[in-house]
């Protein structure tokens, strides 16, 4: 019933096998990739006919994680899965990234690949195995593919490089970085970096691109097997005469137009030439307005790339290496915690941080199971900061791309929580695009978190670098803009200090690039951040020693863990009596870590004298006040501590004869007391007379 087909390699420290023609058998290309015990299921499939005026490739990815998978049940009302998780998000874009160039030109076809995760063993991360799954299940279906590529996971954990760590290792990692590519080159990176050097990266992108290597001739010898034949794709036809006609007259208008150096200035110069160039050739009815657009984008494109690598002038006349104008503002939102405006050029991101306590965490599910997060960072790009309209609603993959780039830059800067308690949230408004945007969002976001008085490690700055390659001439470029991005052969985007470097993000538009442009890439990158950086310092050299005085105060206490409950008290009881008495929030972990939020302090100390009387072991010998809280016959009780009750025996009221309890002592006094003995069921025994006689 079954022709079944299977391939497996060894990979790192484990056996990666690909296994098709068992599941999914209808779509153009399906295979079942297990490593260890975590089972990804990869389909492609492509529709029959393009959309009618189809002139893009309409690739999408789709990742998706099962939680019956790991032998879990999602969480929250809805017992399903629903919206993709930021996670999901983030793989789909992380596997798309060195697919989509792999498509030739021409190829307009609605292709979708779903990699979806069965098994999940908690050691094998799944989306390197979803993303060998993808390249797999294209290999074999026979759509006009060029790869194969493949993907590792590459650490760095006791200065050593590790192909592919778990994730219990991974939390022991200066590094956590992906590498991707054709088994000639390297054509995607993405990473989380505690200051590794350029030396330490380019060693560990090397790494993962020899670890991957066999997983491309495994998918290379299942493609040949069983393989599908490959669709024939013809390029688009391209009129010679017409793109002489046009490259002759406009020529000289696109390099004029790219003489000047103000992006919207340029763009409405060269929305007239495009004008001239359709209303001129476009033929009757604009009938060929399409193949006219098409050759003056292709003009475009050549004007850009030629004055790049045979004259080195850049479409804003800067040198190869200079960084744009930067200005750094601080404090700019007085009721905020702390905001900083940080433009480079034409860029410009507004970022704002709210300062929060435990319960501000962001509760993030996953297959590993819940965990929680104290620092987020949300990136917006609305559609007016590069003079559109647009949609405006939910965050799309891009803003969730973008906004967790920069939070990987930072993660390595921030501070612990022992040394500030506090939960952090970053927002950045890109209020001005002309070119990396996530990179303004990192120096933005350092700035503002200073101006709140987050204590950072240290600052950061991110740049994004480009590429111009024509065989073997290539041109490095330091601080990209929107149209050297869209027109260039790479996006290579690092962030970090003088130390090193936190994260860096590279997608390559070509079959690849070698070491050596990676190094040149990764030089010129730093002498770029370092400038930004002190650009930065002229804003704000250091965090502000004092908070907003909007901003919450937290304290935090240690307790023994043993005494939660008496905090907590009988349905929360206590610990909702010490919130409405002080107005604070009080969050208590399991280890007996307090965190009291207040506005101020004193309702803070209020808040910690209560809990630590609470928590406080009655001690035989103590002097203490208290209230009568019941009388009896034979004696009265009284609390002298939070749940803490004591009896004064009737002997032990006054130093004479007591004949009836309410002589002495009524409910709602409030007397002095002597402990004299705690027993062994925790009962205490008071004295009123030794405090009298005392």
């Amino acid at each position: 019933m079954f022709k079944i087909h299977k391939k497996s390699v060894q990979f790192g420290r484990s056996t990666l096998t690909i296994e098709t023609g068992r599941i999914a058998r209808q779509a153009d290309g399906a295979v079942l990739v297990t490593m260890g015990e975590t089972i990804v299921l990869v389909t492609a499939t492509a529709d029959k006919e393009p959309r009618p005026g189809m002139d893009f490739f309409p690739l999408g990815v789709h990742y998706q994680e099962k939680t019956w998978a790991a032998g879990r049940i999602p969480g929250g009302f809805i017992k399903r899965e629903t919206r993709p998780s930021e996670k999901e998000i983030l793989t789909s874009r992380l596997i798309d990234r060195p697919l989509r160039p792999l498509f030739p030109k021409g190829y307009y076809l609605d292709t979708q690949v779903v990699a979806t995760v069965i098994s999940y063993d908690g050691v094998n991360q799944p989306d390197i195995v979803a993303m060998v799954g993808a390249s797999a299940a294209l290999a074999i279906s026979g759509l006009p593919f060029d790869g194969p590529i493949a993907g590792a996971r590459v650490g760095f954990i006791d200065e050593q490089i590790v192909i592919n760590p778990s994730p219990e290792e991974m939390e022991n990692s200066r590094l956590d970085l992906v590498v991707a590519g054709t088994s000639e080159a390297v054509t995607m990176v993405e990473s989380e970096v505690d200051f590794l050097t350029e030396q330490q990266m380019l060693d560990a992108i090397m790494a993962g691109f020899e670890a991957y290597q066999p997983v491309v001739a495994a998918i290379r010898e299942l493609a040949s097997e069983c393989g599908k034949p490959r669709m024939q794709v013809e390029e688009p036809k391209e009129d010679h005469q017409l793109k002489g006609e046009i490259y002759g007259r406009f020529s000289g208008d696109i390099r004029g137009a790219y003489e000047i150096t103000d992006k919207m200035q340029r763009q409405n110069a060269l929305s007239v030439i495009k004008k001239n160039g359709v209303d001129a050739f476009g033929g009757p009815e604009k009938s060929h307005a399409g193949d006219v657009r098409t050759l003056m984008k292709k003009l475009e494109s050549s004007v850009i790339r030629t004055r790049i690598l045979e004259e080195g002038k850049r479409i804003d006349g800067r040198s190869l290496t200079q960084v744009r104008e930067i200005a750094c503002e601080v404090g700019i939102l007085p009721r905020v915690h702390g905001t900083a405006l940080f433009t480079r050029g034409e860029t410009q991101a507004l970022a704002a941080v709210t300062l929060g306590s435990g319960r501000d965490e962001q509760i993030v599910e996953s297959l590993d199971g819940e965990y929680r997060d104290g620092f987020y960072l949300n990136y917006t790009f609305p559609p007016y900061s590069v003079g559109e309209t647009g949609r405006i609603g939910a965050p799309g993959r891009r803003e969730i791309g973008h906004g967790k780039l920069a939070s990987r830059a930072l993660a390595a800067v921030l501070p612990s929580k022992e040394t500030f308690p506090y939960t952090i949230r970053v927002i950045s408004e890109i209020t001005e695009s002309n070119g990396s945007s996530s990179m303004a969002t990192v120096c933005g976001a350092v700035l503002a978190m200073m101006d709140a008085g987050v204590p950072l490690k240290s600052s950061v700055a991110g740049i994004a670098m480009g590429l111009v390659k024509e065989g073997d001439r290539f041109a490095v470029l330091s601080d990209i803009i929107g149209d050297e991005d869209h027109f260039g052969d790479m996006d290579f985007k690092v962030a970090g200090n003088a130390e090193g470097i936190t994260a860096l993000q590279m997608d390559i538009k070509i079959t690849g690039i070698n070491r050596e442009i990676m190094a040149v890439a990764l030089k010129q990158a730093r002498e770029g951040r370092l400038h930004i950086l002190e650009e930065m310092k002229k804003g704000l050299s250091e965090h502000r020693p004092e908070l907003s005085k909007y901003a919450p105060r937290i304290f935090t206490i240690k307790i023994n863990p043993d005494k939660i409950r008496d905090v907590i008290g009988s349905g929360g009881k206590v610990i909702r009596s010490i919130t409405e008495e002080t107005g604070c929030q009080i969050d208590i972990e399991d280890d007996g870590s307090i965190a009291i939020s207040a506005v101020n302090g004193e309702s803070a100390a209020m808040a910690e004298a209560i809990i630590k009387r609470i928590v406080s072991d009655v001690e035989t010998g103590q002097v203490y006040e208290g209230k009568v809280v019941r009388v009896t016959d034979f004696g009265a009780f009284v609390n002298i501590l939070p749940n803490k009750d004591g009896l004064v025996h009737i002997s032990q009221l006054s130093s004479k004869r007591v004949a009836k309890v309410t002589d002495v002592v009524k409910e709602g006094d409030v007397v002095k007391v002597k402990v004299l003995d705690v027993d062994r069921q925790g009962r205490i025994k008071l004295t009123m007379k030794e405090v009298a006689d005392s």
